[in-house]
């Protein structure tokens, strides 16, 4: 079981970073702007430790120590950092297994992460087992379009938070995928699963307007594209209004360099996912110029490695 000496400890050892993807930087000389970076990962499945040095293809990747260290790094050099998670954070290693998601929580709050929403295999242990596992989180779970009315998690997530990072706020909500045929019907119990778009449209316009955030941000886990007639990233990101950002998971995509889309009212979406298993870390450095518009200047997928001795 992972404790805090232990943990950080072996963050302090640090990590080998490799950048898969980048995209140019934008110069906005001349202009008054604030800037801030939003880190990310998704369906990290309970992969606590890094992939085992056995000649496998992600030999000594991963793990949360070295993934502690470069975040600890990138909040050493950047003032305005946000930490993300897109859900699926259970199930896939024995840490799961034996700790039914409690090391899982431990890390990512050892981590001060700001936000997370859920994925389909966070109900493994049923809405029960989730909702024994929030008293070691450190966050707000996020998610807009599961009604959780009549169950243990009723009140105990949100549908949407707001973040100050200096004079930026920051508005973050999360969807999540439909459960019934995905996950067994006595996991997930009486919470009820509400059409994402129509939710999305209504919960960005309101951090858009009313809570007057300069970025919104979806934690998506619906998915980042499907080759049937399904809501995925890219369906929300066309037709909603308000969101500057979809940060996704479910479908295990890794994406070098984010996908830009228009939305339906002609404006720039970014989305983003980086894989599974906690593999990469996702950072997208945004610029906000005077007008309080936001601007993608550079994106990186950077993989996460142990570092070695010897």
């Amino acid at each position: 079981m992972l404790n805090r000496r232990s943990f950080l400890k072996k963050s302090a050892t640090g990590c080998g970073l490799m950048i898969a993807g980048g995209f140019p930087f934008e110069s906005f000389a001349g202009e008054s702007v604030k800037r801030i970076t939003i880190l990310h990962t998704n369906d990290v499945h309970s992969r606590l430790e890094a992939f085992p040095m056995d000649g496998g293809k992600h030999e000594g990747q991963g793990g949360v120590a070295a993934r502690a260290a470069l975040i600890n790094k990138i909040r050493s050099e950047v003032e305005h950092v946000l930490l993300l998670d897109a859900g699926d954070i259970f199930q896939g290693t024995p840490y799961f297994n034996l700790y039914k998601g409690e090391a899982e929580m431990k890390a990512l709050s050892m981590m001060s992460y700001d936000a997370v929403t859920m994925g389909n295999h966070d109900f493994d242990a049923g809405v029960e087992g989730f909702a024994a596992q929030l008293v070691h989180a450190k966050f707000p779970v996020l998610t807009a379009n599961y009604d959780f009315t009549e169950t243990v998690l009723e009140g105990k997530t949100r549908p949407y938070t707001t973040i100050k990072k200096g004079d930026i706020k920051v508005g973050i909500f999360g969807l999540g995928i439909q459960l019934k045929g995905l996950v067994p019907e006595d996991a997930f119990g009486k919470t009820k699963y509400l059409e994402p778009i129509q939710i999305a449209n209504r919960t960005a316009e309101r951090l858009k307007k009313k809570e007057k955030c300069e970025i919104v941000i979806c934690l998506s886990h619906l998915g980042y594209e499907y080759n049937y007639n399904k809501v995925s990233d890219l369906i929300l990101a066309k037709e909603t209004e308000h969101i500057d950002l979809i940060i996704g998971g479910h479908t295990h995509t890794f994406l070098d360099t984010p996908t830009v889309m228009k939305n339906r009212a002609g404006n720039e979406v970014v989305v983003n996912q980086v894989g599974w298993a906690g593999l990469r870390l996702g950072r997208l450095d945004f610029i906000l110029d005077s007008k309080k518009s936001s601007k993608l200047s550079n994106a990186q997928s950077v993989i996460i490695r142990k570092q070695t001795r010897g």
